[in-house]
């Protein structure tokens, strides 16, 4: 697989690189994170920061802004046409399909901005928030964590499919015993990460991945 990275691009074992994905600058990411179809992340001044397992979806756009960097946490999933851009961004996150974090926002763990939202430049975002609608706002306020971290390695499990080449994974033999074992254990109190690829077998995979 061929794929662009800046000279000073710095990944630990990616899950899933796409050959569309562009990274320049001053980037990196914690293990097991995954770049997906026309995704950009730009770092021409200060650095751009992701931590483990997150995803980067489909045409997202994470940038510097106003000299400042981006930092992202661990277990975060920027969707689809999200753009983060010179702000920070907490532990097990999901930024919503189209919305945008600006200059100097700071969004805390476990939140979730819904589709389409604007955090607004310098917004400060409690832990545990959901926010909505333009200017952004704080709808609700509760424990997001199931819902963040099971889209992760969700995401996760998909990449290291697309990194053998399959795009089947969601729909595979032991998928769904996979996902319903990792919300029941979630649901316990365990904050389930990544796990060995061999520990996928237990649920069907011949190859450990799905």
């Amino acid at each position: 697989m061929s794929f662009v990275l800046g000279p000073e691009v710095q990944l630990d074992r990616p899950a899933y690189v796409d050959p569309t994905a562009r990274l320049f600058g001053r980037v990196s990411a914690g293990e097991g994170s995954s770049f997906w179809p026309y995704s950009v992340i730009r770092a021409e001044g200060a650095a751009v920061r992701l931590g483990r397992c997150c995803n980067v979806q489909d045409g997202a756009i994470i940038h510097v802004g106003g000299g400042r960097g981006t930092t992202i946490g661990d277990y975060c999933s920027i969707a689809h046409r999200a753009v983060v851009h010179g702000a920070e961004v907490g532990d097990d996150c999901l930024i919503g399909i189209g919305a945008v974090v600006m200059d100097g926002a700071k969004v805390g763990r476990r939140c979730v901005i819904g589709a389409m939202a604007l955090v607004p430049p310098g917004m400060e975002v409690p832990e545990g928030s959901v926010v909505m609608g333009v200017p952004g706002k704080v709808v609700a306020t509760r424990d997001n964590f199931l819902a963040t971290r099971r889209n992760a390695l969700i995401y996760h499990r998909n990449a290291l499919s697309y990194a053998e080449g399959r795009h089947d994974a969601w729909r595979a033999e032991g998928f769904a015993d996979w996902r319903d074992d990792i919300v029941r254990r979630i649901k316990s109190g365990e904050e389930v990460g990544i796990e060995p690829v061999t520990s996928y077998r237990r649920y069907g995979s011949e190859r450990g991945r799905d």
